[in-house]
């Protein structure tokens, strides 16, 4: 009897067991996605807030695991950072907050970088909630834009990616310290 128990104890834990993944939140993001011929495993999490508010759940997936910014901005490897919104954000707050951070972390831009940062802000649209905007870099194609599943463009060069990422894990995030650790996997 005591055996039909125990089996029948972790049957029930099993199903009820969440999908395999990474949780921040209400939020479960994928150990793993595939770009081109790459796997890359998330990293870690994040969640962006503004005053009391989260505005999205964030995972960064690496080909190999990493916490020290200076590494994965050095490497040239596939990686991607994928955002789930949790509340409305229009597309001029987001194109703001790409060209915000490409100041901060990336000072001396110059005049082909600042111009391909505009051509991610016109990719950009008004996001709801629940939905996702991925930035996915691949050495030999650049880096694929896709909003709510769809691709809309592919912007050419590792330093778009290194100055995009940066936004995230440079030296003034705009999302913050924690959220920048979160995505580190320090936390």
């Amino acid at each position: 009897m005591i055996r039909k128990y125990i089996f029948m104890c972790m049957i029930i834990l099993s199903i009820a067991s969440p999908a395999s993944g990474g949780r921040i939140g209400d939020v479960t993001l994928s150990d793993q996605l595939t770009l081109g011929e790459s796997t890359l495993t998330l990293n870690g999490l994040g969640m962006r807030t503004f005053t009391f508010f989260d505005v999205y759940a964030a995972g960064l997936y690496l080909t190999a695991p990493s916490t020290d910014s200076g590494t994965i901005l050095t490497t040239d490897a596939p990686r991607g950072m994928t955002m789930h919104f949790l509340r409305k954000v229009e597309a001029e707050k987001i194109s703001s907050a790409w060209l915000d951070g490409l100041e901060a972390n990336t000072p001396a831009a110059d005049a082909s970088l600042k111009e391909r940062f505009a051509t991610l802000g016109s990719f950009m649209e008004t996001m709801n909630k629940g939905e996702t905007l991925s930035c996915l870099y691949d050495p030999a194609a650049g880096t694929r834009i896709v909003v709510r599943d769809q691709l809309k463009g592919v912007i050419p060069g590792k330093d778009f990616n290194d100055a995009l990422l940066a936004c995230w894990i440079g030296p003034k995030p705009g999302p913050g310290e924690k959220f920048k650790a979160g995505i580190l996997g320090q936390r």
